[in-house]
């Protein structure tokens, strides 16, 4: 290993576990998001479409390799998202929804506490009624 590679901060994709890691919270998080009064029925029966796209967007926003754009080009979430009717209630539901996912994980206290920060500014972002 060079001493450049050394010196090289770690992303917070690799703190996560990598596709592990991502893999193990996306899990976690969709049955709670389906079993949510608010967020439940926003979601289609089938759920699996819906995890790898949030798979490979929670890998490229974290630092990972750009997956979600390689397959459907920009990101653009918020106009991804303008077909439902986010809320301020549900923004924090599905924020509460992700901070049970991340406790279930084996990231540390405070690894949980900066990616459920960080996904704050999106979870608001989308709110559009």
């Amino acid at each position: 290993m060079s001493a450049s590679d050394e010196s090289r901060e770690r992303t917070v994709y690799e703190a996560m576990g990598g596709a592990e890691g991502i893999r193990t919270l996306v899990e976690a998080f969709y049955p709670k998001v389906q079993q949510h009064p608010l967020l439940g029925p926003l979601f289609p029966d089938d759920i699996v479409p819906v995890m790898e796209k949030q798979k490979m967007f929670l890998t490229q926003f974290f630092g990972g390799p750009p997956l979600y754009s390689e397959q459907h080009g920009h990101p653009m979430m918020r106009a991804r998202h303008m077909a439902f009717p986010v809320t301020a209630e549900r923004a924090e539901a599905w924020l509460d929804c992700m901070r049970r996912a991340l406790e279930e994980t084996e990231m540390a206290p405070e690894l949980q506490k900066a990616v459920l920060e960080r996904l704050k500014g999106p979870a608001y972002h989308f709110i559009n009624s």
